[in-house]
């Protein structure tokens, strides 16, 4: 199973303290929009984001359909597809994909431990 892309997005209490920590960790700024309270930061081939009042927990996310510079790959596996398998696996979604759309959908999962896992398609 290919998921895509994979990033751990974290609830913040306070974007602006969290960029200014992560930078100084070699992260940098590569998308989103702080006045939004979302940010997205690369160092090298790592991408974690920052979501301040938007998640409560944080989570592993997975992006089927792109490489780690947000480019879309040739061939992927769509959402639906993943959350047919997953289903047919036993796996419990938290929220689904609608299977009568194409294109951008998420669905999430939590694992055993109650870590969340989101899959997020953009493409």
């Amino acid at each position: 199973m290919q998921l895509g892309n994979f990033s751990v997005s974290l609830a913040v209490r306070d974007i602006a303290a969290s960029r200014a920590f992560y930078e100084k960790l070699g992260f940098a700024v590569w998308g989103g929009d702080q006045a939004q309270n979302w940010l997205i930061l690369k160092n090298g081939g790592t991408v974690i984001g920052l979501f301040q009042g938007m998640f409560e927990r944080n989570l592993l996310t997975f992006n089927p359909g792109w490489d780690s510079d947000a480019n879309k790959l040739p061939a992927f596996t769509d959402i639906r597809d993943l959350q047919r398998q997953l289903r047919a696996q036993g796996v419990e979604l938290l929220s689904e994909a609608d299977e009568s759309t194409s294109g951008p959908a998420s669905l999430m999962v939590v694992d055993p431990d109650g870590n969340p896992i989101l899959l997020d398609q953009h493409v």
